[in-house]
């Protein structure tokens, strides 16, 4: 965990990120995330912060419960006794053979903090390959930097949602589309194009944030 002065542009990620949580005190989501930052550190466990909570911060502020964690499936294969053995001594509460069976297979998996009462939602596994090393740091909390999806990446994984059919993630993709500067734009077209959803994301995009 790396900390260092805010910035305003800093406060303003922050601001944002915690505004995504008003059912809960946003101090309760730092010390859930604090949690498992501090497990996976311990174990040299890349990952990063993705999912809704991150959309607001890169686009249009919504509501949303979830914490979605990216880790290595790589290094979660290999560390799998410790990361249980941690797990074990932690404030989550988790099924081993679930957790498992989960980092060997790549699927979700959660965990819940008993203290907190929160949700963790951790994929052992890159939905775009190569996220995890363009992460990028941001101040989530007050002076606490933490790993988070990139601009792009998580416009790329909007539109991979939207193409298994999460309605949601369409408003999420143009609002975050529209942040990102024209080099990013082309970047988001270009990965479209590889994976043939230019047509999806075109029809996104046209569609008005209007609610009907």
């Amino acid at each position: 965990m790396s900390l260092c002065n805010s910035t305003s542009e800093n406060r303003k990620w922050s601001s944002l990120f915690g505004s995504s949580f008003p059912m809960f005190p946003v101090e309760a989501f730092e010390r859930t995330i604090l949690k498992f930052v501090a497990i996976a550190e311990s174990i040299d466990l890349p990952f990063h912060l993705t999912g809704g909570s991150i959309s607001s911060v890169y686009g249009e502020p919504r509501l949303t419960q979830d914490i979605d964690i990216v880790v290595s499936p790589e290094v979660a294969r290999n560390r799998v006794d410790d990361f249980v053995h941690r797990l074990a001594s932690s404030d989550f509460l988790f099924t081993e053979g679930v957790v498992r069976q989960s980092v060997e297979n790549g699927d979700l998996f959660q965990l819940l903090d008993k203290s907190e009462s929160l949700k963790l939602d951790i994929y052992p596994r890159e939905l775009i390959p190569g996220e995890l090393q363009r992460s990028q740091r941001l101040e989530l909390f007050e002076g606490v930097f933490l790993p988070v999806v990139s601009r792009t990446d998580a416009a790329i994984s909007k539109l991979i949602w939207i193409d298994k059919g999460s309605q949601r993630s369409r408003r999420d993709l143009r609002s975050i589309f529209r942040g990102c500067n024209p080099p990013q734009q082309t970047e988001i077209r270009n990965a479209a194009d590889k994976l043939l959803l230019s047509e999806l994301l075109d029809e996104v995009l046209a569609e008005s944030d209007e609610i009907r």
